[in-house]
């Protein structure tokens, strides 16, 4: 049996990366879609509105409308300061693991 390793690692960071680009700014779900397509942490928009609700559900992001001056109103994303938080301890986290799990399986 074959498994997609990297679809494994990707769905436990995907909501941490959303984290991280809301910390930069907010944006809205189109956008968002876009960086992560981009960079293939997420298959399509469609994979990414029931992650944004459950961050919304967790209480780390909120949601605001904004004029959009090519379209319809458009809906937001930002961290909250929970949001934050979680972010900082996932930070805190991310770099000893990540040089752990280098430092037992290699760089080839």
């Amino acid at each position: 049996m074959t498994v997609d390793i990297g679809a494994q690692m990707r769905k436990g960071v995907v909501e941490y990366c959303v984290l991280g680009l809301l910390a930069r700014e907010p944006m809205y779900g189109w956008q968002l879609a876009e960086e992560l397509t981009g960079v293939g942490l997420i298959a399509s928009i469609g994979t990414l509105y029931p992650l944004l609700g459950r961050l919304r559900d967790n209480g780390w992001v909120s949601t605001f409308d904004r004029p959009s001056e090519s379209g319809p109103v458009r809906r937001y994303y930002r961290l909250t300061d929970a949001g934050t938080e979680q972010l900082e301890r996932f930070r805190a986290q991310w770099s000893p693991f990540a040089r752990v799990v280098t430092g037992i399986v290699g760089e080839g």
